[in-house]
């Protein structure tokens, strides 16, 4: 059985704690790394790979919903290029439904701008201490624009803390690769 991700702090060493203050949520979630072969950006594609099912509906219907008031269709998290290897990424591109904004081999940044908020995710990978395993933390902070994002986020705020632990669970999971080749599970 794989550790359940739990709830903890942003790295202090992470890209993403600079961003924290004056924000209007953030949460962090870490697991041990099923397969610590892989960089960040790894991770993260092999979590959003094996979206749960629920979490794909949630994301329909959250795509539904916020089309009455003119926010975009994100799509699904688990959408992404089949066949794109992950060195082929770049800040800039898509990758599922955020933007690729920096990419380390320790630690990838993606999000999502837009006039009633703004989304940055962490993933971010801690070295093993001796005889421990890789962590892997996801990070999440959201900056508020307007009335509209406020309102946004009352319904988003408690489904997050259900979600980005139970796509964190798939880090936990030991992969037949060492290292992520392509966006493909």
């Amino acid at each position: 059985m794989q550790p359940a991700p739990r709830e903890t702090i942003a790295p202090p060493d992470s890209l993403i704690e600079k961003l924290i203050p004056g924000c209007d949520f953030h949460d962090a979630w870490a697991v041990p790394a099923g397969s610590p072969g892989l960089t960040a950006l790894g991770q993260f594609l092999k979590a959003a790979g094996q979206t749960p099912r629920w979490v794909s509906a949630c994301m329909a219907l959250r795509n539904r919903v916020v089309s009455l008031f003119g926010l975009k269709d994100l799509g699904g998290l688990e959408q992404l290029p089949r066949h794109k290897a992950e060195a082929d990424y770049r800040p800039g591109d898509r990758v599922g439904i955020f933007t690729l904004f920096e990419n380390t081999p320790g630690e990838v940044l993606l999000g999502d701008r837009d006039r009633h908020l703004d989304v940055t995710l962490s993933v971010h990978l801690t070295p093993p201490p001796a005889g421990g395993a890789t962590l892997v933390s996801l990070t999440t902070v959201v900056r508020v624009h307007n009335l509209l994002g406020r309102v946004y986020m009352l319904p988003v705020t408690p489904m997050h803390r259900l979600i980005a632990p139970a796509v964190l669970r798939a880090v936990a999971r030991p992969s037949c690769h060492a290292t992520s080749a392509s966006a493909a599970p």
